[in-house]
């Protein structure tokens, strides 16, 4: 799967026949490598079917919450889900580039906000820490940067905040570097107030969604129950829903089948943020993959070890995701009196920062052409239309009267 975790074309870049072609193959393939394989239930499967089965059919929202948060079985919680021997890589695996460039954005956004100290430097789903280890490393060209900030990472996985501390003090030793003071919170709340940059790569992809289908002129809701034989399988709630958020940014009216989808967690990450710029200067990047006009269709995939699988299957085992609706969180954003730039794709971000010229240098550093091409694959990775580049896209969140950062210009948007 070319781009790492590219998790299915951009649905905005196929139309709706497109869409419904494409979804249409992708069930197909899922139905036949779940008959050929037969069901196991995983813990968290047995666990799901019980509580339907006492308390009836589940929403989206709350089947993937379950899935990818449950205390005991989540795949969060009891999985290290990244690099080659996990589900994903994402781009700080990639290459060092991407967070080195990262990092370098908040050292001069740090800078353009006049140096705040005790400023607070968030990362929302740090990972095994990659990201940030790479994006210390290359701020500590500033060590003025370093000596103001405090690293907070949001995880609730204890195993993950382990692997996380363990690296960026590793690197930082190796390199005889001094590295800033690590707090670890389970939400973005418990991060104390001050001056704050926030970063978060590949996080709101993971929030649950609700998904509603159009059908006699109204919008149900999308549940999983179980059918006869015990599977899960879906289902339509029976009453009709109120009118889900966002239809205003519709390019058209729904017709019978269609699916539409929000994201309620986004907007009280959105509120969360909007309470820490009214109080102090704040500036943070979300980057993810999504598209850019709101559109119909159904999204909601699983990931298991790099290949796509039935959601519905492997409950915890798997990477259950949908794709992010940057357009309605450009309208939050806004309406919370926050400002927003972008969303521009990764590829234009990336270029802007510097991504080839810090990739020509660090091939000319190498001792040999194997490492070198290393650096040039995973440039090309990045940013590349076909793979990471177009899918992905960056927005950058500030506070009223705040600098907006470097990355969204758009006279330096590139055309090649």
């Amino acid at each position: 799967m070319s781009g790492k975790r590219k998790k299915g074309d951009d649905l905005t870049d196929r139309g709706d026949d497109g869409v419904e072609e494409f979804l249409g193959k992708f069930f197909e393939s899922v139905s036949v490598r779940q008959d050929s394989e037969g069901d196991v239930d995983t813990p968290l499967a047995i666990k799901l079917k019980a509580r339907i089965k006492q308390q009836g059919p589940l929403t989206l929202h709350d089947y993937m919450e379950a899935c990818l948060g449950d205390p005991a079985f989540g795949y969060y919680i009891a999985r290290d889900p990244f690099g080659a021997n996990g589900d994903f890589i994402t781009a700080p695996d990639v290459s060092q580039i991407f967070g080195e460039l990262l990092g370098l954005w908040c050292v001069q956004v740090w800078a353009e906000l006049g140096q705040p100290g005790n400023c607070k430097l968030i990362e929302l789903g740090p990972g095994r820490g990659t990201l940030m280890s790479d994006a210390l490393r290359a701020a500590s060209l500033v060590p003025e940067f370093l000596q103001s900030v405090e690293v907070h990472f949001v995880e609730t996985s204890k195993a993950l905040c382990a692997r996380q501390e363990q690296l960026i003090k590793a690197q930082a030793k190796e390199h005889g570097r001094e590295i800033p003071q690590l707090f670890w919170h389970d939400r973005l709340e418990g991060v104390p107030p001050g001056p704050s940059l926030l970063l978060a790569n590949e996080f709101l992809d993971a929030l649950p969604i609700r998904q509603y289908q159009f059908k006699h002129e109204a919008w149900y809701e999308r549940m999983v129950g179980l059918d006869e034989t015990g599977a899960f399988t879906y289902l339509l709630a029976d009453q009709v829903s109120n009118n889900p958020d966002d239809l205003s940014l519709m390019p058209s009216a729904p017709v019978d089948g269609d699916y539409l989808e929000t994201r309620p967690a986004t907007k009280r990450l959105l509120k969360q943020i909007a309470k820490r710029a009214s109080t102090h200067p704040f500036n943070g990047l979300l980057i993810d993959y999504g598209y850019g006009i709101r559109t119909f269709g159904d999204s909601f995939q699983a990931l298991n070890s790099h290949q796509f699988s039935d959601p519905l299957r492997d409950q915890g085992l798997a990477d259950v995701t949908a794709h992010v609706d940057f357009a309605s969180l450009v309208q939050t954003t806004k309406g919370l009196g926050l400002n927003v730039a972008g969303p521009v794709t990764q590829r234009d971000f990336l270029i802007v920062l510097g991504a080839r010229e810090r990739a020509a240098q660090l091939m000319q550093a190498q001792e040999n052409t194997t490492g070198a091409q290393q650096f040039m694959t995973g440039l090309q990775r990045l940013i590349e239309p076909d793979q990471m580049g177009s899918l992905f896209k960056v927005v950058a969140i500030f506070g009223a009267g705040q600098v907006r950062g470097p990355g969204f210009e758009p006279s330096s948007y590139t055309n090649d």
